[in-house]
């Protein structure tokens, strides 16, 4: 099994041996992203991109190996590489194991990343996007995932790391991968992600703050306002009818200011602030944008927001 401990971040090896006139760079991370179809591989692809690696997509089995060697010939300044390989290829699929045996026995730093999800989350995203399923392009995607579990036990088994995505969302999956794979190169940076959520839907998932904001005032009992979202102002200003939302911001805003150093002060990376009312619509999307665009400007916070109820039927 390759080491499962993340490299030094992408980046300032790089620049150092490109200083001392170096052409050539060892792979110093080779990550290989597998795992069942719908799984999120593609966000998990874009995560590993955004963080210096040199990534490609639906690569079979039998040409990792020659893109292996070609990121070591001279010239190549590849050190860090991710590489998404699974069912798509087919029977050059089968392959897999055997490449990953090689590359253990050629002494290639690599980790192997194995992406999963309950059955019944995988078939709603097939359903969402109305793609077929790879092993069962003329029959269900029941039979699908089952041949495809058959597929990828082995895999599973040799993992370095098996996330399961069932109830993630996109930034959910990433902030995972950075705490379990990813040396982040922004180092003095907190990444904070403001997601509004209704507790009809269920509580946020893995919130590090959750903020219950259901006493202020219900846009939806206004039929007006009802079909908007917090995003308009007219939202915001029924909100703050008697004041409340701003006397709520008045004591909000100095714990925020407080907790944010903290949090950086203490090491952590990611922070996820979870605002809920009752739909997700109107309130909790009104503070949870309010806050993102409070604290975006700030040079020690990367600031993300998310509303994930918003766009629910009425």
């Amino acid at each position: 099994m390759a080491d499962q401990h993340a490299p030094d971040p992408p980046g300032d090896e790089t620049d150092e041996a490109v200083r001392a006139g170096e052409t050539t760079l060892a792979l110093r991370d080779l990550v290989v992203i597998t795992g069942f179809s719908g799984a999120g591989k593609s966000t998990a692809m874009a995560a590993f991109e955004d963080e210096g690696y040199f990534c490609v997509d639906n690569l079979p089995s039998e040409m990792i190996g020659s893109l292996v060697e070609l990121f070591a010939h001279e010239g190549s300044k590849v050190a860090y590489a991710a590489i998404v390989s699974d069912l798509r290829a087919g029977s050059y699929f089968q392959g897999l194991s055997a490449v990953l045996d090689r590359l253990q026995e050629l002494g290639v730093n690599h980790r192997v990343l194995f992406l999963e999800a309950s059955e019944e989350a995988l078939q709603t995203r097939y359903k969402e996007t109305r793609r077929r399923h790879p092993l069962s392009p003329d029959g269900s995607v029941h039979e699908g995932i089952a041949r495809e579990r058959e597929a990828l036990a082995p895999l599973r088994a040799r993992a370095d790391h098996v996330i399961d995505t069932t109830g993630l969302t996109a930034a959910q999956l990433r902030r995972k991968l950075s705490d379990a794979m990813l040396p982040t190169h922004t180092p003095g940076r907190l990444a904070v992600t403001f997601e509004s959520f209704g507790f009809k839907y269920g509580a946020a998932r893995d919130p590090d703050l959750m903020l219950d904001v259901r006493f202020l005032p219900n846009p939806h009992y206004e039929p007006a306002l009802r079909p908007l979202t917090g995003l308009d102002p007219r939202v915001v200003d029924f909100i703050d009818r008697d004041g409340s939302l701003t006397r709520f911001y008045d004591l909000l805003h100095p714990l925020i200011d407080y907790l944010l150093p903290q949090y950086l002060a203490e090491g952590k990376s990611h922070l996820v602030v979870a605002v809920g009312c009752t739909g997700g619509r109107h309130r909790s999307v009104a503070i949870a944008q309010h806050l993102a665009q409070r604290y975006a400007p700030a040079p020690e916070y990367v600031v993300q927001v998310i509303h994930r109820d918003a766009e629910r039927p009425t």
